[in-house]
């Protein structure tokens, strides 16, 4: 009787535990008109991502960002620094992770890794912009480099 009652109490807690293992569909993510203008743009531009007190730069050559920073992100001083840093540090890490993988990911959408170190103070440009490209990047492309709902 012990035995079985540790079976069954075995049974139910792998039941559980494969059940809560499992994932929902993924949240779609409602892109407006305005956005989907940004997204639509075959022109490049460029966005440097750069600090006056700082001697890191970063350039984005993405048809439309410009665009979309401009018109549909939050304004500069929306986030806090730590935020974006927080968000940063997962977003590369996953991003990076993409680019050692070509047979699995999209070597056209992961390119080239991004060094970024989270001990060093780009400044709150620099985080803002890149921050604010990596929502655009998995908003446009429909990418999800971490557990958060690119949301605007």
């Amino acid at each position: 009787m012990k035995k079985m009652m540790l079976f069954l109490g075995g049974m139910c807690f792998f039941i559980l535990l494969i059940t809560g293992s499992c994932t929902g569909t993924k949240q779609a993510v409602d892109v407006s008109d305005k956005e989907q203008m940004a997204f639509d743009q075959k022109v490049g531009d460029t966005v440097e991502i750069s600090s006056d007190s700082t001697e890191y730069e970063i350039i984005i050559i993405e048809p439309g960002f410009n665009f979309w920073l401009q018109s549909i992100a939050r304004p500069e001083g929306y986030y806090s620094q730590s935020f974006l840093e927080n968000r940063n540090q997962i977003y590369v890490i996953n991003y990076n992770q993409r680019v050692l993988q070509p047979m699995r990911y999209s070597p056209s959408l992961y390119e080239w890794q991004i060094d970024y170190n989270p001990n060093i103070d780009y400044g709150y440009e620099v985080n803002y912009k890149l921050y604010n490209y990596f929502i655009y990047f998995q908003r446009k492309y429909n990418q999800r480099l971490g557990p958060f709902v690119p949301r605007i």
